[in-house]
């Protein structure tokens, strides 16, 4: 499928800061609440926003989590309920935007800002506690329309409201639903070349010397 270049808008720029997770001794940063506000995003994600396990979230390689807002409305639709900006714990929410389009080395510039795609968001427990579902966790798989996380090529600020190209990979095409299904899995070396030839999440380019898809 052949993807255009868009210029789209940003409909929401999200942050959190850390919370108790009821009946848990850790915190968590996955309740975003948007802000007005200009954000400075950097290598590490935006400015004054909590990421609390380190070790599943965030990063250079998942600096920043967008959910197009075409998506979001899907939801809306499918849940029968209303879907505000930041319940999944996204960063950013892009007008006009499918999440299913979106590609391993997509790029979306804004000004200075450039950032690229490089891998879906896996549903974990605290997002289903942040739904108040376990059972969402297995609906989100099943709709495969996976938000997805961005490394910065280039630092800058973002408002929301403020215009963001869309720019998609120009290489091999894989696509946020197809990389998702292959979460876990092994690989053939056919899959794996096709995973070697784009600017995947870097912890899943080193998975794939084992044959292995994970990130």
């Amino acid at each position: 499928m052949t993807v255009a270049t868009q210029d789209l808008k940003v409909l929401a720029v999200c942050i959190g800061k850390p919370e108790a997770r009821p009946g848990k001794k850790t915190k968590t940063g996955i309740n975003k609440r948007s802000t007005s506000e200009t954000v400075s995003i950097g290598l590490e994600g935006l400015a004054d926003d909590a990421v609390c396990n380190r070790k599943h979230h965030g990063g250079p390689e998942q600096a920043v989590y967008v959910e197009g807002n075409l998506t979001r409305l899907w939801w809306q639709k499918t849940l029968n309920k209303p879907v505000n900006h930041g319940l999944f714990g996204e960063n950013l929410c892009i007008a006009g935007l499918d999440n299913q389009i979106v590609s391993v080395g997509d790029r979306f510039l804004s000004g200075d800002l450039v950032m690229e795609v490089t891998a879906p968001r896996m549903p974990c427990r605290v997002l289903g506690d942040r739904m108040g579902d376990r059972a969402f966790l297995k609906l989100y798989k099943k709709a495969a329309r996976p938000g997805f996380y961005c490394r910065v090529i280039h630092p800058g600020h973002i408002t929301a409201g403020t215009l963001v190209r869309y720019v998609p990979y120009a290489g091999q095409r894989i696509s946020m639903p197809e990389m998702a299904s292959h979460y876990g899995k092994s690989a053939s070396p056919e899959l794996i070349a096709r995973y070697q030839s784009v600017p995947v999440h870097a912890k899943l380019r080193a998975f794939l010397s084992n044959g292995l898809i994970k990130f």
